[in-house]
């Protein structure tokens, strides 16, 4: 019996023993960090990231193979806000592509110019037949009207109403016939009046209004209204294709120092903000995760702050006071298409993982160009690791 009850008192004594033992380990995981890092290494990655060109001057995108339909948003979300046509809303779903649910007019800026292509170089580019596509497959079709197309299709108003079958249509739809198509335009009750209204633009082939594809975008009356899906083949166009990066001033470059977690407080040696704080925001709060530059000069030391936890003023116009007004902070290094935000870092490996932004973009008539600040994302972007080189862009001001 004497045995039987020592046995039990030591395993008693060993149990305790590590329990205790135990216990510290895990608050020791909790304590340090440690739990995140190993459950972030042991779930998959939600998406992957853009491809690169891996450049001593700094990474940049693959542009030969980023497109639209592989940009995934990670968050769902919604909106509501005032508009060209009244209030709008734009919804958006995680998993779900920017292409379904961002408008051309969200990326009217020069570093693109996406407004300056058209329908025939996209296909040819695409190799998509266009005489397949109805007209109700280019969405802007659906509220131009007799004046407007006029205006945007070279040689159409010379041409007769009854050489063009939509518009022939549309005219005897309201008792009109023969004649120019620039003289029906100028009739008072036609001047407003959405080509949709009077005739079924899912009956007549795309290429049923001649010279239409070979019109640029922002000819169109209210273009930037059309989502990027809404135009044939440019949600799967890839990016050298759009005119304006090749503009892009690449120049001011960095390498990644160090990563730095968020039990980082109060860092002011700042290079990252926004266009409307500038880009040298410090981050006075408690929890200031970051990427410390190395570079030339006093680039070095300079903390690029994740937007993850640090938010700063954004936007511009009567859309500025979308999500509060605020965005996370960060660069704008390949132009205001997109913001490029430091999003997750991870210490003990050396990584940090930033991501794309977007914002919503509308010219009102009677008050001109507005958007809201940058917070529909995130996006994946492009990885870094310490010493990885990395483009800063404009402007190139230090703390």
């Amino acid at each position: 019996m004497k045995s039987s009850f020592r046995l039990n008192d030591n395993a008693l004594r060993y149990l305790i023993f590590f329990s205790l033992v135990g216990s510290l380990f895990i608050h020791s995981f909790i304590k340090y960090g440690l739990l995140n890092q190993v459950v972030g290494f042991l779930l998959p990655k939600a998406s992957a990231q853009v491809p690169l060109i891996n450049s001593p001057n700094g990474f940049t995108p693959d542009w030969s193979r980023l497109k639209f339909s592989d940009m995934i948003i990670g968050e769902d979300g919604s909106v509501t806000y005032p508009g060209s046509r009244g209030t709008e809303t734009r919804i958006w779903t995680a998993g779900q592509s920017i292409g379904e649910f961002m408008e051309l007019g969200d990326f009217e800026t020069p570093e693109l110019a996406i407004e300056s292509l058209n329908l025939s170089t996209i296909a040819r580019v695409q190799g998509i037949n266009l005489s397949r596509l109805r007209l109700n497959d280019f969405q802007l079709t659906r509220w131009q009207t007799l004046p407007s197309l006029v205006k945007a299709v070279p040689g159409l108003g010379n041409r007769n109403v009854g050489s063009v079958p939509p518009i022939r249509d549309f005219a005897l739809r309201f008792g009109l016939s023969g004649g120019r198509i620039a003289d029906i335009a100028r009739d008072s009750g036609l001047a407003n009046v959405p080509l949709s209204r009077g005739i079924n633009l899912r009956n007549y082939p795309l290429t049923s209004i001649p010279n239409l594809q070979n019109a640029s975008i922002n000819r169109f009356a209210n273009w930037q209204d059309s989502k990027i899906i809404g135009v044939p083949g440019l949600s799967t166009l890839t990016w050298d294709n759009l005119p304006g990066l090749r503009s892009l001033d690449l120049s001011f470059v960095a390498k990644v120092d160090l990563p730095l977690r968020d039990i980082e407080a109060n860092r002011t040696r700042s290079i990252s903000g926004s266009y409307q704080e500038g880009f040298n925001v410090p981050c006075l709060q408690n929890n200031c995760a970051h990427m410390e530059m190395s570079g030339i000069g006093e680039t070095t030391g300079t903390q690029w702050m994740s937007g993850k936890f640090q938010k700063v003023n954004g936007g511009f116009g009567i859309l500025k006071a979308l999500n509060g007004g605020k965005e996370p902070t960060g660069r704008n290094p390949f132009g205001s298409g997109f913001k490029q935000v430091v999003w997750n870092i991870y210490e003990g490996s050396g990584k940090v993982e930033t991501t794309m932004f977007f914002r919503i973009c509308k010219t009102i008539p009677f008050i001109g160009r507005t958007c809201s600040p940058y917070f529909i994302g995130p996006v994946p972007f492009i990885e870094y690791r310490e010493k990885d080189p990395i483009v800063l862009g404009r402007p190139n001001s230090l703390p």
